[in-house]
């Protein structure tokens, strides 16, 4: 006796069954794959937002520091010029100080019978021409100058005869800087 099975169709019904598996597992994961792309696409795209937004707020904030700084940098710059104007009119007072203390100690060392014709400045230096009835008068002239606070000690560079009696002389003296709120406190009016 001879029994005869077939398998055939018991193959064909497996077969069907695991490629139905496999399509089933195949559309699984290329739906995974599409779906993992699409997260890691939305993931990437997010990051990409948020560091373009860190960017422009950092461009925001750069230009701001820009002209923080252009702001500074022109406050500066009138700060220096107003410095400057300052130190200008530190300086004039200062010369203005002391151009009436070398005129009041010029006005005070006069000595008697002594007159000056010209005075010239150059920087700290003043030249002085006059004239005195006789010699003793200009070294006595000479002597006042050089006890002046405001003036250093006098060169005198000429004396000549003019007119018979008088002497012309010339002479040149270097101005001193002197403290002059004090010598006006304790001094002549």
């Amino acid at each position: 006796m001879s029994i005869e099975i077939n398998l055939l169709p018991w193959r064909e019904k497996q077969r069907a069954r695991r490629s139905r598996r496999f399509y089933l597992a195949l559309v699984l994961m290329v739906g995974l794959g599409a779906g993992g792309g699409l997260g890691v696409t939305h993931f990437y795209q997010a990051e990409l937002s948020a560091q373009q937004q860190r960017n422009a707020h950092l461009r925001d904030a750069i230009a701001a520091l820009d002209q923080d700084i252009r702001s500074i940098t022109e406050y500066e710059a009138v700060r220096e010029r107003m410095a400057g104007q300052l130190d200008v009119f530190g300086e004039l007072q200062q010369g203005r100080s002391q151009t009436v203390a070398v005129f009041r100690d010029l006005t005070r060392s006069l000595v008697e019978g002594v007159h000056y014709t010209s005075l010239a400045r150059q920087g700290e230096r003043l030249r002085l021409t006059g004239l005195a009835e006789s010699d003793s008068q200009v070294s006595d002239q000479l002597r006042a100058l050089a006890a002046a606070p405001s003036l250093a000690e006098p060169v005198l560079s000429e004396v000549e005869s003019a007119n018979g009696a008088q002497r012309r002389f010339a002479l040149s003296v270097t101005q001193q800087s002197v403290d002059v709120a004090s010598d006006e406190a304790g001094g002549e009016p």
